[in-house]
């Protein structure tokens, strides 16, 4: 690189810079496959700016916050899907169906196709791009071609000599015709195993209608017979604590009477001697006779002894009078 000279400014004057012309680097024609840049890249062409929003604007229904969705058509959308799926069920009811595998089993979807086809959850894809860069890669190398040698012959070959249509077309035909034949027969005598197989289909199922309605007998017959064990056992059960109740009401009874056989004249002697049991005539001359003739004779005694106190007095007031007089 040529070299630079640089003033620096005077007192009062400009800066200035002078440089010799120099050659710049030479431009590459092609771009370096091998050449690996550490920094951003950089876009030449806007088709490759990742900011770059592709696509057409008017297939993106983008509402705003604000909106609210209209609630009749909401409830329209769910009408809709709501009579697909009833309308999916009711076709998946309508298809017929194999009978329910045993317990440890499962059904498998098998292709009976004449030609099987691999079936794929996802469809396979590919995107293909066509653009020009900015830098053109370098074309490839064209393949070597040795000159050629050697002596070109030539024949001459007339119509019929090589292939004969009536000929030739003949084990084609056998073989369409074989095919065609081959592939009728495989589909007579696959309709003729579905046939079959409904037919067998149907008489499993009732088959297994009459197990499950014998079954049930079964199990109904067993139900009864169950309830009139336990309402069996329950009247012997009944019977067996009645006739312990009669025999403890039996025993009770018996003590009873050998208890009450000494306890009866003893009770009877000991409230006969307490006065429970009495002649009412007595009570009643002891009771009201007797008091009313004690309380006469406490009165009459009373009076007897009035008029002696009286008599006494009297006797006493005159002696008292005669004995001054003597």
């Amino acid at each position: 690189m040529a070299a630079t000279a640089a003033k620096m400014p005077d007192q009062g004057g400009t800066y200035t810079f002078q440089s010799k012309p120099h050659e710049g680097p030479p431009a590459m024609k092609f771009r370096d496959p091998y050449q690996t840049t550490n920094g951003p890249a950089l876009y030449g062409n806007i088709m490759y700016d990742r900011r770059i929003v592709r696509g057409n604007t008017y297939a993106q229904h983008i509402l705003p916050a604000t909106v609210q969705p209209d609630p009749i058509e909401v409830q329209r959308q769910a009408e809709a899907r709501r009579r697909i799926l009833a309308r999916k069920r009711a076709t998946d009811q309508l298809r017929p169906r194999s009978a329910e595998p045993v317990e440890g089993r499962k059904h498998i979807d098998v292709q009976t196709e004449l030609y099987l086809e691999e079936i794929k959850d996802r469809v396979e894809e590919a995107d293909v791009e066509c653009q020009t860069d900015a830098f053109l890669d370098r074309p490839p190398t064209p393949l070597f071609v040795p000159a050629k040698t050697g002596v070109d012959n030539v024949t001459q070959i007339l119509d019929g000599e090589l292939f004969d249509f009536d000929i030739e077309v003949k084990p084609i035909l056998e073989v369409l015709v074989g095919k065609t034949i081959e592939q009728a027969l495989m589909e007579v005598m696959e309709e003729e195993e579905l046939a079959n197989l409904r037919a067998q289909q149907r008489q499993f199922e009732e088959l297994r209608h009459a197990e499950l309605v014998e079954t049930q007998r079964l199990e109904e017959q067993e139900r009864r017979h169950c309830e009139e064990k336990q309402r069996r056992m329950a009247q012997q059960r009944e019977v067996l604590s009645i006739e312990a109740e009669t025999a403890r009401k039996i025993a009770a009874r018996a003590f009873a009477q050998n208890y009450l056989s000494d306890l009866v004249p003893s009770v009877f002697g000991a409230l006969s001697e307490n006065g429970y049991f009495y002649d009412p005539v007595a009570k009643d001359v002891e009771g009201n006779f007797v008091p009313w003739l004690l309380s006469r004779v406490k009165e009459n005694m009373g009076h007897v002894l009035l008029s002696r106190v009286m008599v006494d007095e009297l006797i006493r007031a005159v002696c008292d009078k005669r004995i001054p007089q003597a």
